[in-house]
């Protein structure tokens, strides 16, 4: 294992017990050090600190709360791909980032430029966000619209 500290430069991914424990804290990050010690086998103090370390290290970038979109009103999720019309010296996700039913940005390499996962609350809600996705950033658009999702946001490890 690295002993670099530096966010920038994590080192190669850890294994074992500080394995273990960014598998717990991706599914559960509200899990006390308690409940992570149990599962690791440590004390909680060492587990508190090897947490620290790896946070430190910009293994851990943070913790949130996961919600529930349909429960918020935003039943429907969409992929949105987008194209730049013409000569483009505008940066389409600064010029889109004041949407929030825009969830992800990703720059792709295909035919599309970028891909957004945006969230609505009906189709007609979907309709006026890609026009104001077109209006905004000067792009063409593809969507596809999400059915049902078997699993998401899955912890790499």
């Amino acid at each position: 294992m690295s002993s670099s500290n530096s966010p920038a430069d994590p080192g190669p991914v850890p294994v074992d017990v500080d394995r273990l424990l960014l598998a717990a804290l991706a599914r559960d990050g509200r899990a006390s050090y308690t409940e992570l010690a149990d599962k690791v086998g440590l004390s909680v103090s060492a587990v508190h600190q090897r947490v620290r370390r790896l946070e430190q290290r910009g293994l851990i970038t943070g913790y949130r709360a996961t919600l529930d979109p349909k429960l918020l009103g935003l039943p429907l999720t969409a992929f949105v791909s987008i194209t730049p019309i013409g000569a483009q010296n505008e940066d389409p996700p600064a010029l889109l980032a004041h949407l929030t039913a825009i969830e992800e940005c990703h720059s792709v390499a295909g035919q599309e430029s970028y891909i957004l996962k945006v969230r609505v609350a009906s189709p007609d809600a979907l309709e006026l966000l890609l026009r104001e996705i077109r209006a905004c950033a000067n792009v063409s658009t593809r969507t596809t619209v999400v059915l049902s999702t078997q699993y998401e946001d899955r912890p790499p490890l």
